[in-house]
C-alpha cells in the first residue's frame, strides 16, 4: 500500500476549486492514478485533514495499492506546496490479530429504510454505524471520540447531478479482531463516498 501527503496552497484557483468540491478535487487526484486519458484510474482513496485555526494551507492524505505519478501537478505550477508522495506501508506489518491501534476516519454513516439509504445525523447513531463496521470489518472500538459532522454537498461537472452526502469524523482506538477482514477493509475503505473523500481509514500502531 501507498501513502501520499499532499499540502496544497488555497490562493490557487484550482486549488481552491476542488478544496470546494470534493467531485473536482477527485478528478484532479486521478490524473495521478491513470496511464493515459483513454482507461479509468486505479483505485485510491483521499482525505483533507482537518484544518488548524489559521492554518494557510490544505492537508490531503491520499492512499493506492498503486504509486502514484504526482509529476501530473507539475502542469498546475503553485497547487501543491508541498508533495511526500509513495510512501510503502505494510499491511501485513500494519495490521496483525490482537494489535491496538489508533485510527482516524471521515466516513458517511448510513442507514437503509425501505430500500433508500439515509444519512445518519445524530451522533449516537454515527458512532452505533461505526461499532457495525467494525463488527464485519474485523476490529473492535475501545474508545472513539466524534469530533465534526457536516453535510458536503458537490455536483458533478458532466450531468450536473447534486450530491448531498452527511459525514462524521472520528478518532480513536481499536483492537484488531480479524488481520485479514481490517485489510480489506483498509484497501476498499469503510462506507460510500469513496470518491468524495470518505472511507480512508488510517492506522497507526499503539506502543
Amino acid at each position: 500500500m501507498f501513502l501520499s501527503r499532499l499540502t496544497l496552497d488555497p490562493g490557487h484557483p484550482q486549488a481552491r476549486r476542488d478544496l470546494s468540491n470534493p467531485y473536482e478535487m477527485h478528478r484532479t487526484l486521478a490524473r495521478a492514478y491513470a496511464p493515459n486519458s483513454e482507461i479509468q484510474p486505479y483505485r485510491f482513496l483521499w482525505r483533507l485533514e482537518p484544518s488548524h485555526t489559521f492554518s494557510p494551507s490544505a492537508v490531503l492524505l491520499v492512499q493506492s495499492d498503486q504509486r502514484a505519478d504526482w509529476s501530473v501537478l507539475d502542469a498546475l505550477p503553485g497547487y501543491a506546496l508541498e508533495i511526500f508522495g509513495n510512501k510503502l506501508v505494510s499491511l501485513e506489518k500494519l495490521i496483525q490479530e490482537g494489535c491496538r491501534c489508533r485510527f482516524r476516519l471521515l466516513a458517511n454513516p448510513t442507514v437503509t429504510r425501505d430500500g433508500k439509504r439515509h444519512g445518519l445525523v445524530k451522533e449516537e447513531e454515527q458512532r452505533a454505524w461505526l461499532e457495525r463496521q467494525g463488527k464485519k470489518g474485523g476490529f473492535e472500538l475501545l474508545g472513539c471520540v466524534r469530533g465534526g459532522s457536516a453535510r458536503i454537498q458537490t455536483r458533478q461537472s458532466g450531468s450536473g447531478r447534486r450530491i448531498t452526502l452527511q459525514t462524521a469524523l472520528f478518532d480513536g482506538a481499536l483492537e484488531i479482531t480479524d488481520a485479514e477482514l481490517l485489510r480489506s477493509v483498509v484497501c476498499k475503505g469503510l462506507g460510500h463516498g469513496k470518491a468524495l473523500g470518505l472511507g480512508l481509514l488510517s492506522l497507526a500502531r499503539m506502543t
